[in-house]
């Protein structure tokens, strides 16, 4: 894993950044049932409509949803394909942790044989 500022890092970064706010997460859900205006999706918020506007720009920056193009109620919907780098990102993590913990618990009997033979 590279710790580069390549494009895809900065994909990244957006997108853990848009998911490490929950009401940011709660939109995200929310549209997994469906299109909606921002005016639906600020309903549930004790929050202003230009803060629940905010939170829908850095999701739409990140690339997990995109606003429709009629322009009276231009709906956003959850571009799911988004996810899948970070899907990726945190599958391939995972896999290399697990390696490195194979390999940890591998030396450690290795040891342990030696010394308790």
């Amino acid at each position: 894993m590279s710790m580069g500022n390549t494009l895809e890092d900065r994909r990244l970064d957006a997108l853990f950044t848009a998911l490490s706010d929950p009401t940011r997460r709660d939109i995200v859900a929310r549209l997994s049932a469906g299109e909606a205006t921002v005016k639906e999706l600020a309903e549930p918020y004790a929050m202003s409509m230009q803060a629940v506007s905010q939170h829908i720009r850095v999701l739409e920056q990140s690339g997990l949803i995109s606003r429709g193009r009629h322009r009276q109620t231009r709906p956003c919907r959850l571009e799911p394909a988004a996810l899948d780098a970070a899907v990726s990102w945190i599958e391939e993590s995972r896999r290399t942790w697990s390696e490195r913990m194979d390999r940890l618990e591998t030396h450690l009997a290795g040891l342990q044989k030696r010394e308790n033979p």
